[in-house]
């Protein structure tokens, strides 16, 4: 594994097997097409991350076809060519060290909320519990450099949200894990679709700051026994 320090090799093999696992969540939960979206994985120890080679599709990833890039976004190991979102990755590893996986979709729902640049409200409780509030909006940015990667970490920094949708673009989440990610991209879609319908009976209601510090500080410290169950 050239470029991988000999005491990391098994941890990169076993975040592939799991980034490439948790890739199967996308379509499944429907918040892909075709090959768009990417889950990506920090590696403990370096500044290394794991993430799916660009124009693959989803039923052909393996944890072998995963690539490794450094947080200026160049391959480390890998045949493939890293994903066409791997710079904005990089950059939000970079900078936000406490986020351990990233995942980018363009599920409907949030995506025509980023199209609209419309932060999705917070009136329902478990967006309280998930994200803490609204979920924002991020700045318009084209794909190429770590421009994505700047608004997604300028933007989520003065928010409690592991949710953000680029304008335009699409969600992007964080989570603590690649799986921890990935359920916030699942729920950041639901509560999308939830509150889109609620807004075709009327205006929804939203919550009150401070009972949605409540719900947030009971969710995130009491809540479960150590699972998202």
């Amino acid at each position: 594994m050239s470029g991988i320090p000999s005491e990391l090799r098994e941890v990169v093999a076993a975040l592939k097997v799991e980034v490439a696992a948790l890739h199967a969540e996308l379509p499944r939960n429907q918040l892909v097409v075709w090959t768009a979206g990417n889950i990506s994985a920090r590696v403990p120890g370096a500044d290394l991350l794991v993430i799916k080679p660009s124009g693959v599709s989803y039923d052909d990833l393996t944890p072998e076809s995963m690539v490794v890039c450094d947080f200026d976004a160049h391959l480390v190991e890998g045949t493939g060519s890293p994903s066409s979102d791997t710079a904005a990755h990089a950059y939000v590893y970079a900078h936000m060290p406490e986020v351990g996986g990233v995942v980018h979709t363009h599920s409907d729902y949030a995506t025509a909320w980023a199209a609209r640049r419309e932060p999705i409200p917070c009136v329902l409780t478990m967006m309280g519990d998930e994200f803490g509030g609204d979920i924002p909006v991020g700045p318009f940015a084209l794909i190429g450099d770590d421009s994505i990667g700047r608004g997604i970490v300028e933007t989520l920094r003065h928010s409690r949200s592991r949710a953000v949708l680029m304008a335009n673009h699409g969600p992007f989440t964080i989570g603590s894990d690649a799986r921890d990610a990935v359920k916030a991209a699942v729920m950041v879609e639901d509560v999308a679709r939830t509150v889109h319908l609620a807004r075709q009976l009327g205006e929804p209601v939203p919550i009150p700051p401070a009972d949605i510090d409540r719900l947030f500080d009971r969710y995130q410290n009491v809540y479960g026994q150590g699972s998202d169950s």
